[in-house]
């Protein structure tokens, strides 16, 4: 019989085990259930506790007055809160028929064997006895966490038919838990790609994220999306990259799609969102602009893909938007895409150019997607220490100062305001970063050099 054994000192484990103790002490049973038990199997950090109970919904929240969200309770799920943490506790149920391919029409409360069953994959349909740490299986998720295998519980087709991002979840958990998928499992997958378009962006956009920023190697989630045919279904931009290829002298290791995931897998998990999508997307730009042009001068050709960053950059914005992501996502990743090839001409920038580019917000993240960016493409890296060792050397004063001069000053001193303010901000600008002036009485000179103000 499997066993887990629980984290100690962990404050959420021992207010979990508070509220299941006191259901079962009352005559609820009560287990662990899902995720938490197969994450206590494995080793791994636990992030949701989940409760399962034989109580009903209206039975949890008399028994935790003011202690508890009815946010789904009409699907048997209270959240109980204690300790500063909050968890799902659910009724023992079963599922009604899915009309929409996400929610049951109706729910009935059952058996731990029946709500194991009715739920997706064969490593989520365990259960423990907080007591002891015995494990409940009635799903043969034991024995697949052992075989490393991510298998749907009954019938595939059905269970995806009923929710259809449970197609993308599969690829997530085969990703960050580096494990196989079950053939039956696969093949359904393979055969329904275009049930997804179904699911919100939203949902979607939440799963691909977490694989994304979670898997010990992203790569094994991508291609297992793209051989699918998921991800074509919500980001086709990205499946475009595969095959799409690149001038051999400077990327020798092989198309854009190759390029990309090992530049993934080079970023250290857990990963910030806005860097691992902007590793991801940053040649999105690539298979638009491509073009393949003649060089007499050696019989051959040669790949070029010019604008592909400002390209991508657009893209990145239509993309991300139609996944419904956050506006400080979305200018974050444009940003790093659009910027991305600016390091090339770097040591050639005047000083007060260098330091806008070093003082912008994302800047420490652009240096790390030019890092890997190089690391897989020609590996010179002339370049990219010029820009840490100038980033360094700011460390001891701001990158980008206060302004020794701002709008105000200038009308102050007798320029009206319009485009010639402005011009004279970026002008004064310029010359204070590049140390041309020093202070405001250097401002108010050039501003009046070669002026003649009132």
């Amino acid at each position: 019989m499997a066993k887990v054994t629980f984290q100690s000192g962990d404050s959420r484990v021992t207010a979990a085990c508070g509220i299941v103790a006191e259901l079962n002490d009352a005559g609820f049973p009560t287990l662990f259930a899902g995720g938490c038990v197969r994450d206590l199997l494995l080793g791994r950090p636990l992030k949701d506790i989940d409760i399962a109970t034989a109580a009903l919904p209206d039975q949890i929240e008399a028994f935790f007055p003011g202690q508890t969200v009815a946010v789904g309770k009409a699907f048997g799920v209270i959240v109980v809160l204690r300790g500063g943490h909050s968890f799902d506790v659910a009724t023992f149920r079963t599922d009604g028929a899915y009309a929409d391919g996400r929610h049951p029409q109706g729910v009935t409360y059952a058996t731990v064997k029946d709500d194991a069953l009715r739920r997706d994959f064969t490593v989520n349909g365990l259960f423990c006895v907080a007591e002891n740490g015995e494990v409940i299986d009635y799903v043969g998720g034991v024995a697949d966490l052992g075989a490393r295998v991510i298998r749907a519980i009954g019938e595939p087709e059905a269970r995806f038919r009923e929710d259809r991002l449970r197609m993308l979840r599969a690829v997530r958990f085969a990703s960050v838990l580096e494990f196989e998928i079950d053939s039956a499992t696969w093949a359904a997958i393979q055969a329904h790609p275009d049930w997804l378009t179904s699911v919100s962006a939203e949902r979607i956009a939440t799963e691909f994220v977490r694989m994304l920023c979670e898997s010990p190697r992203p790569s094994r989630g991508l291609n297992l999306l793209r051989e699918s045919g998921l991800l074509a279904q919500f980001m086709p931009e990205v499946a475009a990259l595969h095959g799409t290829r690149q001038p051999p002298q400077f990327h020798p290791e092989g198309d854009v799609w190759t390029h990309t995931c090992l530049m993934l897998d080079d970023l250290p998990a857990p990963r910030q969102p806005e860097l691992a999508l902007a590793v991801l997307l940053h040649d999105i730009g690539k298979p638009a602009t491509f073009c393949e042009q003649a060089v007499p001068e050696s019989g051959g050709t040669r790949i070029r893909f010019p604008n592909h960053a400002p390209v991508g950059a657009a893209m990145v914005e239509q993309l991300l938007q139609r996944l419904r992501q956050p506006t400080a996502r979305i200018e974050a990743v444009k940003a790093l895409v659009a910027g991305h090839m600016q390091f090339v001409e770097a040591d050639k920038m005047r000083r007060a150019k260098l330091r806008r580019f070093l003082g912008a917000r994302e800047f420490p993240d652009m240096l790390e997607l030019m890092r890997l960016d190089i690391r897989y493409s020609n590996n010179d890296f002339t370049t990219w220490r010029f820009l840490k060792e100038a980033f360094e050397s700011f460390r001891a004063e701001p990158v980008l100062p206060e302004p020794l001069a701002r709008g105000r000053d200038l009308v102050s001193w007798g320029v009206e305001p319009g485009p010639e303010l402005g011009r004279l901000l970026d002008e004064l600008y310029d010359a204070q970063l590049e140390g041309r002036i020093t202070s405001a009485e250097d401002a108010r000179a050039f501003v009046f050099r070669g002026r003649s103000c009132s």
